[in-house]
């Protein structure tokens, strides 16, 4: 006990403590997570390593679990969370970009369509930025499409480009840009759709197991006891918790995209 405590404190301590990685660094280097995922992961550390040395094995074993399942949970919620949030950033990409139409469609010349855009986008304000010191336009919308669910940002450097190296107007280039992404977005809210039921039936099929728990309990059996407090039980609940988290995340990553 005393060893899987001292491990426990050793990796928490190594993960809240490791240096922010830079910008550049490969995402499949060690131990190479994002901050939130991170403190999660050493939350669940922390937990076992403070029950290690003072409770029983079985104890510390139902701890250990707990602490996994929880972490486990966070980053499901995490992942829904960015892809919520990504799926609002992109909502006001293809607002920003329809806008600049409207404005260039108008007259309005690109700087000042730009910093009117910006105004309502601050994401965009240093492409604005970029336009008015003289700089390159596509590589800071570029920059700004590294934002989760700015991707489509990628689309108007593009188009910004082509228009200003082959002279063509910058106004119709971007109103078909934003056509397409108005029609693509179309296809998203259908998918997204036609994936909900989906969802909704995985966390169904998750919470299962604790209503037949519940129906063995009301029925006279002891499945919680033989779960918390014997150790086929604890592998059997790891085992149980595993699976069925798994198949959230598998869920998950097959019906949406949290970048």
């Amino acid at each position: 006990m005393t060893g899987l405590a001292v491990g426990c404190a050793a990796l928490a301590t190594l993960l809240w403590l490791r240096p922010r990685s830079s910008p550049g660094a490969s995402p499949l280097s060690p131990l190479s997570i994002g901050e939130p995922s991170r403190s999660w992961w050493a939350l669940g550390l922390l937990v076992p390593a403070a029950t290690a040395a003072v409770l029983p094995g079985s104890t510390v074993a139902l701890v250990v679990v707990a602490g996994l399942a929880l972490v486990a949970v966070g980053r499901l919620w995490r992942r829904r969370t960015v892809r919520r949030q990504a799926e609002r950033e992109s909502a006001r990409v293809l607002e920003s970009c329809e806008q600049l139409a409207a404005e260039l469609g108008a007259g309005q010349p690109p700087g000042l369509a730009l910093q009117r855009v910006a105004a309502d986008y601050p994401a965009l304000g240093p492409v604005a930025e970029a336009f008015v010191l003289g700089a390159d336009v596509p590589s800071a919308l570029r920059e700004a499409a590294r934002r989760p669910g700015c991707g489509d940002l990628r689309l108007l450097a593009a188009g910004w480009q082509v228009a200003h190296r082959t002279g063509a107007g910058l106004g119709v280039t971007v109103e078909a840009i934003a056509t397409s992404l108005r029609a693509a977005a179309a296809t998203r809210r259908v998918v997204d759709g036609e994936l909900a039921s989906a969802r909704a039936t995985a966390r169904l099929v998750a919470l299962l197991p604790f209503l037949a728990l519940a129906m063995g309990s009301g029925a006279g059996g002891e499945p919680w006891r033989f779960l918390l407090a014997t150790p086929p039980g604890l592998v059997c609940l790891a085992g149980g918790l595993a699976l069925g988290l798994a198949g959230l995340w598998w869920i998950e990553v097959l019906t949406g995209d949290p970048g």
